[in-house]
């Protein structure tokens, strides 16, 4: 039945067939083809990646593709030449880790991306596509072939898998690839005592589940508390997916992005995780980070516990290790000059390109060429890449001393990848102090007038939240690509087992925030909701001023208010830039078509969702039993346009769907009015409110459950650092308060 009603629907395009129930590749052309069909394509394209693909469509067009018998079919001759060339000489030897800081490495992936970017149509794509999934390194490939699908006309609206699904070993902890390896050489048949040790069950449906829970932790800081919120697997694809839609190195025209507020959007990003993290911080009553001092040793250690599908494990950093030593010293010396010149450029209002381009750095619009001073580059001829990127020079000089003995073979740290960086204590510290640069220019700029702040006519009368309630709920994560096929496997197509990994991750009930405004004229109005810190760790009252860069923007829209009293109703499921959960690759593969026969349609606001954007369970921080204190800012104003870089289209970002925040109805810089410093003599005003919030926790097993449970004479144990399980919480007796006081004076 479902080979037949696979043979209906695509009978209509010419372009593919069917063999044992997938589309295939064929010899016709692939132009007109459904999303559908090209989801497909691109599933086949990036499953089980370590090894040959599985595909024989896949292998024979491979096979079959002569670049220089089809260079008349790419938009530019000199890439497909260009990459013959750099081919010849030698690229990046597949089984080698693709390493994102590596430039020799990101040259190679870079002309691989153009190459797949200047094809002609989609036919010319996805037959590039095989041709070098069977002969480039797997890691540049996915690197290469995500970047393009993610900017190819042709290619809007096609989902791709997860990078967590694709390559889990830079998601998964070691012990979990080991256990799963364990069990695939074994085939599921061992002793149920070990596997009750373990934390390993089979199915009847021949699924393996792994919990992640079943673990010793290995900790270097206090800042491993953390690990739940900086090693979360949707947070490390939002940073990956946000460098994929804004690389730093597409600086060319011809990409159009220089059209959008790119460099304002991605400074914007890395300050608002600033601000998140904070958040979490206060959570655990931890103090706010500094940002990394180049000539103080590095206090705090980082100890991965990833190991990469080579075998080899990425490297620990000790605590107090020393950044300056004699084999970085060039480096250290190159970030000061590059530091020196945009510092010296924010306070004299300009900068000087090599060229003798002269950039101003004066009005509040050109913080977007700032931003993309820091973050990528600006104003370079053609797209070869050559910027000057301080990011991946501050991660060079943080290497800690690793030496590379072959010249492919580079041994990444955490920093060293968009999948993996936040997960390092390090990296907080100096998105820190880049993101520092922006807030000098912004306290240069005069601070925001009453006129700018204000909204003539409108008041908000009062905000309204459900009860905030955070929790730590349970995640199966398909780790089955990191495994690799055996040869009936391989035959099959498709794994014998398939293999997950349960975890432990931060989530929250989901809520509504109403918001009572009053309006004496229908007017159209920008809603910006953002949420943040009341006091500071020391149980401090904190200032507008002390507080305005930890205010997390949850979200923005557009709202037409009627004339007299308006309700806004907003659910948290429905916020701006938000998304749920990602689809199950094999699921997705499952629903593509249904019983019906009919093709699935995709929901307008899933795919690019699905792409960048925050993850919904991470709206919230962790919240405390009897409630963590916060405060929720909401402010309406007018909507504004022309107060940007004449280069900017609105109507760029609009076709792109890279609508963040509110960058495609309204021209106001990001962060408004925490942006800038702020006058505190005429900040309040009828259109914003100040609310008092409280974020509430749950343990594990009343997670689905709203129930109030009184849990005021119960601690957590002192050595735990897993967080949360209900059989870690404890009574303490009159006897255990003494003991544990006496034991702590001894130690004072």
């Amino acid at each position: 039945m479902r080979i037949l009603a696979l043979a209906a629907i695509i009978a209509v395009a010419s372009a593919t067939v069917i063999k044992d129930g997938s589309f295939v590749i064929g010899k016709d052309t692939l132009v007109n083809v459904d999303i559908k069909t090209k989801e497909v394509l691109c599933m086949k394209l990036l499953n089980y990646i370590l090894q040959p693909t599985v595909y024989d469509d896949i292998r024979d067009v491979a096979r079959d593709w002569v670049l220089e018998e089809n260079i008349d079919k790419y938009l530019k001759v000199d890439v497909v030449r260009r990459f013959i060339e750099m081919y010849k000489m030698g690229f990046l030897p597949r089984g080698e880790v693709f390493v994102h800081t590596d430039e020799k490495q990101m040259d190679q992936a870079i002309q691989t991306f153009r190459l797949l970017y200047f094809a002609k149509d989609f036919d010319t794509f996805i037959r590039t596509a095989c041709f070098l999934r069977e002969r480039i390194n797997g890691g540049m490939f996915v690197y290469a072939f995500t970047c393009a699908v993610f900017h190819r006309e042709d290619c809007r609206g096609v989902s791709i898998p997860a990078p967590y699904e694709i390559y889990p070993y830079f998601f998964v902890d070691s012990h979990i690839i080991n256990k799963a390896f364990m069990m695939k050489m074994t085939k599921a048949i061992t002793d149920p005592l070990v596997m009750d040790y373990y934390g390993i069950k089979v199915t009847d449906k021949n699924l393996v589940i792994i919990d992640w829970r079943k673990s010793v932790r290995h900790v270097l800081s206090k800042n491993d508390r953390l690990s739940y919120f900086t090693e979360d697997i949707d947070l490390n694809t939002y940073y990956y997916y946000l460098h994929m839609n804004y690389p730093y190195w597409m600086t060319d025209d011809v990409y159009g992005l220089n059209k959008e507020r790119r460099g304002e959007i991605v400074m914007y990003a890395n300050q608002q995780l600033l601000a998140r993290y904070r958040l979490e911080r206060l959570a655990h009553n931890m103090c706010d980070i500094k940002m990394i001092m180049w000539n103080e040793p590095l206090k705090t250690g980082y100890w991965p516990k990833i190991r990469l599908h080579t075998g080899d494990e990425m490297p620990v950093r000790s605590n107090y290790v020393e950044l300056v030593h004699k084999d970085n010293l060039k480096e250290k010396l190159y970030v000061d000059d590059v530091e020196r010149l945009i510092r010296m450029a924010i306070v004299t209002g300009k900068y000087e390109m090599r060229d003798g381009t002269v950039l101003n750095l004066r009005k509040s619009e050109d913080f977007e060429i700032l931003a993309r001073i820091l973050l990528g580059g600006v104003g370079l001829k053609n797209d070869d890449a050559k910027v000057i990127h301080i990011v991946n020079l501050f991660k060079r000089l943080l290497s800690y001393s690793n030496y590379n003995f072959e010249k492919n073979t580079y041994i990444p740290t955490a920093l060293d990848m968009y999948t993996t960086c936040l997960r390092d204590p390090v990296f907080w510290r100096m998105m820190k102090r880049i993101t520092d640069y922006g807030v000098l220019f912004k306290k240069l700029l005069p601070k925001y007038t009453r006129d700018e702040l204000d909204f003539p006519g409108v008041k908000i009368d009062r905000i309204v939240t459900d009860k905030l309630v955070t929790f730590m709920d349970e995640y199966d994560l398909d780790i089955t690509n990191a495994m690799y096929l055996d040869k009936t496997e391989m035959q099959k197509k498709k794994s014998d087992m398939v293999y997950v990994a349960r975890m432990r991750r931060l989530n929250h009930h989901s809520f509504k925030v109403t918001v009572d405004v009053t309006s004496e004229k229908a007017v159209d109005a920008v809603v910006r909701i953002f949420i943040g810190p009341k006091w500071d760790c020391m149980g401090r009252l904190l200032s507008y001023n002390d507080k305005r860069l930890d205010m997390v923007e949850i979200d923005s829209f557009l709202y037409k208010l009627d004339t007299g009293k308006n309700t806004i109703v907003r659910s948290s499921m429905e916020m701006h830039g938000i998304i749920g959960d990602r689809m199950m690759t094999r699921r997705m593969v499952d629903n593509t078509v249904d019983t019906t026969g009919s093709m699935e349609r995709i929901v307008d606001s899933f795919w690019y969702k699905s792409r960048l954007g925050f993850p919904h369970r991470l709206l919230l921080p962790l919240g405390h039993r009897d409630g963590l204190e916060l405060q929720m800012f909401v402010i309406v104003t007018p909507v504004r346009t022309g107060l940007v870089l004449p280069s900017i289209d609105m109507g760029v970002m609009k076709d792109r769907r890279a609508c963040r925040w509110s960058v495609c109805f309204d021209t106001m810089p990001l962060g408004f009015p925490f942006d800038r410093e702020i006058d505190m003599s005429h900040f309040v005003t009828n259109n914003m409110k100040f609310h008092d919030i409280l974020v509430f926790r749950k343990d594990l097993d009343m997670s689905n459950s709203v129930k109030d449970i009184d849990t005021s004479d119960m601690v957590m144990m002192r050595d735990d650092l897993t967080y949360l399980d209900r059989d870690l919480l404890v009574r303490w007796s009159y006897k255990d308060v003494m003991m544990m006081s006496g034991d702590k004076m001894m130690r004072l």
